[in-house]
């Protein structure tokens, strides 16, 4: 065996020797130019960042293989040049051992052993493949030409460029679960029923924010003539807008709830038609409208068809209790939360996040969001259900949401009887920097800093002064104590069953 092993160095060099005279035996011609241009692209990653940029156009998993394929060159790159190429030192090729119009100059002063192009184009080639398998199988040719190359140009030996390829392979492979492809959403799924058909209007009060984001001077017209029939009440500055909805529920003759406002609106109205059990139509009058799009009218469409056909379905609601003030002048508060609620750095990720999403997609703005986001924020310490942390963020989702990671996106059932707790700790050693790297690698879901419950019922307390509370958009300051809490099938909404 010991015989073997000192023999096998001189024995790859020997096949190395005879497979470098076989190409320089091949004839001259535009190939060689080729190869040589090829091989310059490829320097210092040029041709991969390049073809990562294209491809990062195209929103979806065509831009998460750009980015797994990026990783993991970023990976391969660095084992070889930081790691092997110090601990492998090894001369490349000669002048003499190709034709002189094929020999790459100037050649490069780093060690043969391995070749750190291969080890980038394998890495890149599969870990886009291991995306978009398409993709992957037209960069291959690519990614073998850039191999080749380095033999053909005499920048490396073959076994060079095998153990680069086999490098490449591995960080592929290494840093497929550092980018992980998310699981398909489960289907949209409602609980539906009946409720009273609204013909053009008839029967329904809607009660529109004026301060909603997508209020418009001519907005109470259009909707009156839509629903002509229906009684319509703006709300402007200054007014209660609780007490203005609860005016429009409880007037004569009202059998059905409509609301024309961002979320803080919607969850202010679904109060209003828990307490006097009216169903509720929600028309997408917000910035975002998270309601309006879960519940299935995230246009005026589709929510006009559900009114009139009577369509609808049950939602469960959160029940917020919020003690807030001073403690000899305490405040109580009970709201209604239909979305989310959060405490810490959460409402930045959520604003940076949609500013950067029509030009980045959703999923690569979430990974810049958080960046931005916990590069420079601090941790607050909260008490939550009597455990104290120190926390990055707290999340609270009125139904499970997905993904199960730090940007969830989806809401597929509103009445599943659930709160959706979300905590990423800044209790761990090296806290920051573990954080960032579980949004560089996409392991935020599954990292010791992330700690995903469902349950019926919260309770947060701040764990050095006031907290900052935000339920469905709208913020508190103040707050001392909340609680929340699950009401299970309390609003019925109107819902296309289609």
């Amino acid at each position: 065996m010991r015989t073997m092993l000192r023999k096998a160095p001189g024995r790859l060099s020997t096949l190395d020797r005879k497979l470098v005279r076989a190409v320089s035996k091949l004839p001259g011609g535009g190939h060689d130019e080729f190869f040589r241009g090829l091989s310059a692209a490829a320097n210092k990653g040029k041709l991969w960042f390049g073809i990562a940029g294209v491809l990062a156009l195209v929103p979806g998993k065509t831009r998460r293989a750009a980015v797994h394929g990026l990783i993991a060159q970023g990976v391969a790159s660095a084992v070889t040049n930081v790691v092997f190429k110090t601990l492998l030192p090894r001369r490349r090729p000669l002048p003499e051992h190709l034709p002189v119009f094929r020999f790459v100059n100037p050649q490069p002063t780093s060690s043969s052993m391995p070749s750190g192009h291969s080890a980038s184009a394998v890495a890149f080639a599969l870990g886009v493949g291991m995306v978009r398998p398409g993709l992957g199988a037209a960069l291959a040719p690519v990614a073998a030409g850039v191999a080749y190359s380095r033999v053909h140009t005499g920048a490396h030996w073959p076994s060079d460029v095998l153990f680069g390829s086999a490098i490449g392979a591995g960080a592929a492979m290494v840093t497929r679960k550092w980018w992980p492809v998310r699981p398909p959403f489960p289907e949209t799924r409602r609980s539906a029923l009946r409720a009273p058909d609204l013909p053009e209007g008839q029967g329904l009060g809607i009660a529109i924010n004026a301060l909603g984001g997508s209020y418009a001077d001519e907005t109470a017209d259009a909707l009156q003539k839509i629903f002509p029939k229906a009684y319509i009440q703006e709300i402007g500055q200054g007014e209660d807008i609780a007490a203005e909805i609860a005016g429009v529920g409880t007037r004569p003759g009202i059998v059905a709830l409509g609301v024309w406002g961002g979320d803080g609106t919607v969850g202010t109205a679904a109060a209003t038609a828990v307490e006097h059990s009216l169903p509720l139509l929600v028309l997408p009058g917000g910035t975002l409208n998270h309601f309006a799009r879960d519940a299935g009218t995230p246009t005026l469409e589709a929510a006009v068809r559900a009114a009139s056909r009577g369509e609808a379905a049950v939602a469960d609601v959160g029940h917020v209790s919020v003690e807030r003030g001073l403690p000899d002048s305490p405040e109580h508060l009970e709201l209604s939360m239909l979305n989310t609620a959060s405490i810490g750095l959460y409402p930045n990720l959520v604003r940076r996040r949609e500013q950067l999403q029509p030009a980045l997609g959703k999923p690569l703005a979430g990974v810049v969001a958080m960046f931005r986001t916990f590069a420079a924020g601090t941790p607050t310490t909260l008490i939550v259900n009597g455990v104290r942390h120190r926390l990055w963020i707290l999340y609270i989702g009125r139904g499970r949401y997905y993904p199960r990671d730090h940007a969830p996106l989806v809401r597929p059932v509103l009445a599943d009887g659930v709160l959706d707790l979300r905590m990423i700790t800044a209790d761990e050693p090296f806290a920051r920097l573990r954080l960032l790297w579980a949004v560089l690698t996409g392991t935020v879901a599954t990292s010791g800093i992330t700690h995903l419950t469902e349950t019926d019922r919260i309770t947060v307390e701040p764990g050095d002064g006031p907290m900052v509370l935000a339920v469905d958009g709208e913020v508190m300051p103040g707050v001392r104590s909340v609680e929340f809490a699950v009401r299970r099938g309390a609003l019925t909404y109107y819902s296309p069953l289609d």
